[in-house]
């Protein structure tokens, strides 16, 4: 069985007073970091990645119920499985 793994990038719109507190709890979560953040604007670029999509969707759910999240918008994702030939 090939291992399989998973990134999603995500734009996480949140109240802008409260973005440092956004951005701790978004890089608590496994496999979580925060690429960038506009504080003025309220929002965050976020990478997640996870070994399979369940486990990623949980991340996804969890950003979605952080205090004072307003929205989460996936832009990007991408599976790719170990030993899986590229041209």
């Amino acid at each position: 069985m090939r291992a399989s793994w998973h990134v999603c990038g995500l734009v996480i719109q949140a109240h802008p007073q409260h973005i440092p507190a956004v951005s701790a709890a978004l890089n608590e979560l496994v496999g979580s970091e925060v690429a960038a953040s506009d504080a003025e604007k309220g929002k965050l670029v976020v990478v997640m990645e996870a070994a399979r999509s369940d486990v990623l969707l949980n991340q996804i759910e969890s950003a979605r119920n952080i205090a004072n999240v307003l929205a989460v918008s996936l832009v990007y994702h991408q599976q790719d499985e170990e030993g899986e030939e590229t041209p």
